[in-house]
């Protein structure tokens, strides 16, 4: 079973909650990393405890929201180990899995809403990385995080 990390700011956290009742029924394993209230509050702070929970094997994947799904996403993308995606369609979250192996998932509670939303994180938690020759890809996103540069 899989643990996923969770974080929202104010503006996603009624999208959070949903997204929470959907790997409820579905016996899927969470942690919440905040935010828990819709006072006013910077997402960074949830984006960083919720990527260092992924990027350190605490949990496996994790889906963060906000009010588009960008800033949040900035923010993870920032630790190393973490490829985020901002998806608003199900095709885009899909193929974020099978060929870029994202390990998070950003969602805009602006932009999606409810039902669109689920049927993102459906998309995105059923989809599998395909390797083969996306692995080439993955590697030098992974050499540009640790030098700058891919290698020759």
């Amino acid at each position: 079973m899989i643990m996923i990390a969770l974080a929202s700011d104010h503006v996603g956290i009624e999208l959070k909650k949903y997204i929470i009742e959907y790997l409820e029924e579905h016996n899927l394993e969470y942690r919440d990393f905040g935010t828990y209230g819709t006072e006013r509050c910077n997402y960074p702070e949830f984006a960083l405890k919720a990527a260092n929970a992924v990027a350190s094997g605490e949990c496996e994947k994790g889906i963060l929201c906000c009010g588009t799904g960008i800033g949040i996403s900035i923010a993870a993308n920032k630790v190393k180990g973490i490829r985020c995606v901002v998806c608003s369609d199900c095709y885009s979250a899909l193929l974020s899995r099978q060929h870029n192996n994202t390990n998070m998932l950003s969602l805009g509670s602006r932009v999606v809403g409810k039902d669109l939303g689920l049927m993102i994180v459906e998309q995105w938690l059923n989809g599998e990385y395909e390797g083969g020759r996306h692995q080439v890809r993955i590697d030098q996103i992974a050499q540009i995080e640790q030098t700058g540069k891919i290698a020759d």
